[in-house]
């Protein structure tokens, strides 16, 4: 229970009340559908021998494996190296209901000084979640925290419940690549994801 607001400095109530706003904002949901970008005919980005669609697959089946373990009913739009139409994707989505999308992508830039993560939403109720998952996932992979971004894309926008989509790193920045392709960065990428959809849930 919270004290009378008179008791409160009134920058102090505006930060508070903002907080609370934002709190209020999040989109609830009960299960996680994990959507690994790309797939088949569709690699993706491709650097250095390196496929996106590889990348993906794996950090999806870690992040589905970590919250089956904390009690998360999941579903995935994909176990295999199959192609899956974005419109496809959107769909098992929607089939589940009160579900949360995470799409796991790796980023690239014709520029191969860019390196880092961030993570895109795509209305007011997914951005906390948004938000959780880009703080963890940034602090612990030690990389550029490239911050959450509102977007039109179909898996966002089409999507009915809350949805994000998540950039795990540059393939094109050779030295983001390399831990990229490792499990460790993998795994890691996956705890900081179930970590964030986790503190929201």
């Amino acid at each position: 229970m919270f004290p009378p607001a008179s008791r409160f400095p009134l920058p102090l109530l505006a930060v508070l009340l903002l907080c609370l706003a934002g709190m209020a904002q999040a989109a609830r949901f009960s299960s996680v559908v994990i959507d690994a970008g790309h797939g088949g005919k569709d690699k993706g980005a491709f650097w250095g021998g390196v496929r996106e669609s590889h990348l993906t697959l794996q950090v999806a089946q870690r992040l589905e494996r970590l919250l089956k373990n904390k009690g998360v009913k999941t579903a995935m739009t994909r176990r295999s190296d199959v192609f899956v139409s974005l419109g496809s994707r959107v769909g098992i989505a929607n089939r589940h209901a009160s579900a949360l999308l995470v799409s796991i992508h790796f980023n690239a830039c014709r520029s191969r000084s860019y390196r880092g993560v961030e993570t895109f939403y795509g209305g007011a109720a997914s951005r906390a979640i948004a938000q959780a998952v880009q703080s963890r996932l940034a602090a612990r992979l030690k990389t550029n925290n490239r911050g959450v971004k509102l977007r039109d894309y179909k898996v966002l926008r089409e999507t009915k419940g809350p949805a994000v989509l998540v950039e795990c790193g540059f393939l094109s920045h050779s030295g983001e690549r390399a831990r990229c392709k490792t499990g460790a960065y993998q795994q890691t990428a996956a705890q900081a994801i179930c970590d964030g959809v986790m503190a929201v849930r």
